[in-house]
């Protein structure tokens, strides 16, 4: 089951009403190979290692010149209003991957480039690299999901999440809130 640009459409005003900080975690998710998802109650985050245990470390799908992985896309937050209105059959269709879902306003408004997010102990700066759903995202979900993430009034929303840089060592949970730094 995939949405409909209509359902999608229909999302949209309580998607813009989430909440501008203080974010509640509703899943965090370590990918330890593809199509592989660990779901914790907490994870570990480090500037030089990501999230360990993570395919970010052996495999990403952005990596500097020397081959190394990009830390710009270590860790993704997506907004649990946006996986809400696209993964509506959980039984068959695989969780996106992202590491941290949460209740959080993601637009370039609300979170500009550069901007920084306690999450835990931890601390994350939003990349500049635009997450604008890969061909897995519109194989799972549809490709009224992938071309709602890219039209051209939605992608100052930023739906299908953050990008972001660990900038400091520490632990989330799920008890714990993202916050505007």
């Amino acid at each position: 089951m995939q949405p409909t640009t209509a359902q999608l459409a229909a999302a949209m005003d309580h998607i813009r009403a989430a909440p501008r900080d203080d974010a509640p975690i509703e899943m965090l998710c370590r990918r330890p190979g593809y199509g592989k998802r660990d779901f914790l109650p907490e994870l570990t985050l480090t500037v030089d290692q990501g999230i360990p245990g993570d395919r970010w470390t052996t495999s990403p799908w952005m990596k500097l010149a020397d081959g190394s992985p990009d830390p710009r896309i270590q860790v993704s937050i997506l907004p649990s209003r946006v996986l809400n209105a696209v993964w509506l059959d959980r039984d068959t269709q695989p969780h996106p991957g992202d590491p941290i879902i949460a209740d959080l306003d993601c637009s370039y408004a609300n979170l500009p480039v550069g901007s920084r997010v306690q999450a835990g102990t931890a601390v994350l700066e939003v990349s500049d690299v635009f997450n604008d759903a890969c061909v897995k995202w519109k194989a799972r979900y549809g490709a009224a999901a992938k071309d709602w993430i890219t039209e051209r009034e939605n992608v100052h929303l930023r739906l299908r999440g953050l990008l972001c840089r660990i900038v400091q060592d520490g632990v989330v949970t799920l008890e714990d809130r993202l916050r505007k730094l």
